[in-house]
């Protein structure tokens, strides 16, 4: 086995997307919580050193002018967008942050030099605490998943699922995935949150994170049919046990808020953060050494992932 190195230091909560154009797209939380940033290059190594570029800039007050957490960069009817999640102030409220909802949107062909345009916050249909978008198409109808506090449901979030009518409308009510219900989600904080999607064989497959955000943090996997209604919780499984969780012994703890995306060969990655201590000081959130890191993900013969461990390329 080989063991991993961070590909990108400290950037949390890592998207990595291949266009049509040849080209990788990167965005992460950066650790100032403060903007947008991009880079773009021909292999995933090469993104380790491409240029960053900050196409959107927080401004200074109104309601998200805070803590822009988990940009999602997708290409969706045509044109660019990136997702995230932002807060009129750092202050907590019933025991949460205050985020909603947000998108920009790009026409241009490169997405790190073109005009992006603030496209507002995205209703989710429930005024609560709510972040980590991700889209994907699906038989040719866009959806959206995200975590969503509601407030009937102990705990910080839960996952959701909606069809779009347009890039930043959806068209559907939410629909509850998931909630948090086993132990590894629970530690800590109640959570199930970043949600990220990946096809194989005849199912689809959401993973997740919960828990806190230090060494407790970790994985786990929703997956239906493709042929099933995805609107339907009942459609989906959920894995008891998790995915991927803390390697003490090679110094890697809480990966998770992952995303997936292909090598060059068309292999699926999987893309994660993870620290490499686990003696943070105050709150998790600003410590910054969340790194990225890539690894390939490997299936078994009844078609389901294997996610190994976060530290090792098996």
């Amino acid at each position: 086995m080989k063991k991993l190195s961070p590909l990108i230091e400290q950037r949390a909560d890592p998207y990595i997307y291949k266009h049509t154009d040849g080209y990788y797209y990167f965005t992460a939380s950066v650790p100032a919580y403060d903007g947008i940033e991009l880079r773009r290059a021909k292999t995933i190594q090469a993104l380790a050193t491409a240029e960053t570029v900050m196409v959107w800039r927080k401004p200074s007050e109104g309601d998200y002018s805070e803590l822009i957490w988990a940009p999602e960069i997708h290409f969706n009817m045509g044109a660019w967008y990136v997702y995230f999640a932002a807060a009129p102030s750092r202050e907590i409220k019933f025991d949460l942050f205050q985020h909603r909802m947000y998108a920009i949107s790009c026409s241009d062909a490169n997405p790190l030099t073109g005009e992006w345009t603030f496209e507002g916050k995205i209703d989710s249909g429930i005024d609560a605490f709510c972040l980590d978008a991700t889209t994907f198409t699906h038989n040719n109808e866009l959806y959206y998943v995200w975590a969503q506090k509601e407030l009937d449901v102990r705990g910080n979030s839960n996952l959701m699922i909606a069809k779009m009518e347009t890039p930043t409308k959806l068209a559907t009510k939410p629909v509850r995935l998931s909630k948090p219900e086993y132990d590894w989600e629970i530690q800590g904080f109640w959570v199930n949150e970043g949600p990220s999607i990946v096809k194989h064989g005849s199912r689809i497959f959401i993973s997740y994170s919960g828990s806190a955000t230090d060494e407790r943090y970790a994985m786990g996997i929703l997956w239906a049919e493709q042929s099933a209604d995805l609107l339907d919780p009942a459609s989906w499984t959920k894995s008891v046990e998790p995915v991927l969780v803390s390697e003490p012994s090679e110094k890697v703890f809480g990966p998770g808020h992952n995303s997936f995306t292909v090598d060059e060969e068309g292999n699926d990655m999987l893309v994660y953060h993870a620290r490499n201590y686990t003696e943070i000081e105050g709150d998790p959130l600003w410590d910054p050494n969340r790194h990225t890191y890539v690894k390939k993900l490997r299936w078994d013969e009844t078609g389901m992932p294997i996610f190994g461990s976060p530290a090792f390329e098996e």
